[in-house]
């Protein structure tokens, strides 16, 4: 090729700079370093450099764009070896968290990643304003941090369906809460569930789902905190466990605030905030604006409309679970 670069003044074929870039190609997948490839190609061209050449500086600028040529080839396998194992680590993310793959086959691949099946681990699930995919800011941001503090070995970090995701060892709960704190401060505000240690593949799951319930709970139930421990809303599920034994707790309880003017919403938020404040109506009056004087006219206002007094402790804890209830079935938006 210098050769005929010498004698013509042309450059190198299209061909020719594909046949460089497949050879390139060929040498990152059999694993020679791009500065031996490079060297190498150089030691060849002294050996290859035409006598007498008078045009030195077109055949300098055809090794020139041999070079380039080479390294194009090498970037691409490296970018199609980056995009398999990107392929591949999503493929067993999303088994791991569907609950779907052969046990055998995702704990081979788990500890490739760095996880050890034979350990309990946790999950970790934080959202923001906006859907997040992998590669985007946040993620990185987030990612930066917890590996620079803890490391890669044994913690994965990932989005699903928007969502931040952290699997770590369930004895490493440092690490998730570290990770669900820079998560809420990444997110501007996001909030994030840890969900509980469980052994095994399906215990991924398990902890997965758990957070997941958690994030849908403070939702439904305005929780106010950023972090989020499934096992301190336990009691949540048992008491929705019985929907339908539920729903008549709420109607019979509630139903009366329908004939409420303004509907029974801002009802519901006041006894919300009496209960969350301890029954101290100062404090609820507080949370909701209110003087404590109009604040006590709608506790009256309730306990004349639906005969249950929430100052009474007899009445109390029917009151309470009958609203925590409303807010998980999203009563009286969807009828109970």
């Amino acid at each position: 090729m210098l050769d005929a670069v010498a004698a013509t003044g042309q450059g190198p074929t299209g061909d020719e700079l594909e046949e460089l870039r497949s050879f390139g190609e060929a040498a990152a997948v059999n694993g020679t370093t791009l500065r031996a490839l490079v060297v190498r190609h150089l030691s060849r061209t002294r050996a290859a450099w035409p006598a007498g050449t008078a045009g030195s500086d077109r055949v300098l600028a055809a090794v020139q764009q041999a070079v380039e040529a080479l390294c194009e080839g090498y970037e691409r396998a490296q970018q199609l070896a980056v995009r398999q194992q990107e392929a591949a680590r999503r493929e067993f993310i999303d088994d791991l968290l569907y609950g779907s793959g052969e046990p055998g086959v995702l704990a081979e691949r788990a500890e490739q990643l760095g996880l050890r099946f034979s350990l309990a681990h946790a999950v970790a699930v934080a959202e923001g304003p906006v859907p997040y995919t992998e590669g985007d800011p946040v993620p990185r941001l987030v990612e930066r941090a917890v590996t620079g503090r803890f490391g890669e070995r044994s913690i994965l970090l990932t989005t699903k369906d928007g969502r931040l995701i952290c699997i770590a060892p369930g004895d490493q709960r440092q690490v998730l809460t570290y990770f669900a704190k820079q998560a809420h401060a990444a997110t501007d505000g996001g909030r994030a569930a840890i969900g509980r240690p469980h052994p095994g593949a399906g215990g991924v799951v398990h902890s997965y789902e758990e957070a997941l319930r958690a994030l849908d709970l403070a939702g439904r139930l305005d929780l106010e905190d950023p972090v989020l421990q499934a096992a301190d809303l336990l009691v949540y599920p048992v008491l929705t466990r019985d929907r339908q034994a539920m729903a008549d707790l709420v109607r019979t309880t509630l139903g009366p605030l329908l004939k409420a003017r303004g509907g029974p919403e801002p009802h519901l938020e006041t006894l919300s905030a009496y209960f969350d404040s301890g029954c101290v109506t100062t404090q609820a009056a507080r949370r909701l604006s209110l003087s404590v004087r109009a604040l006590t006219y709608r506790l009256e206002r309730i306990h004349q409309l639906t005969g249950s007094d929430p100052a009474d402790p007899r009445h109390r804890y029917a009151l309470q679970t009958a609203v925590i209830g409303a807010r998980i079935l999203g009563w009286p938006a969807q009828k109970a």
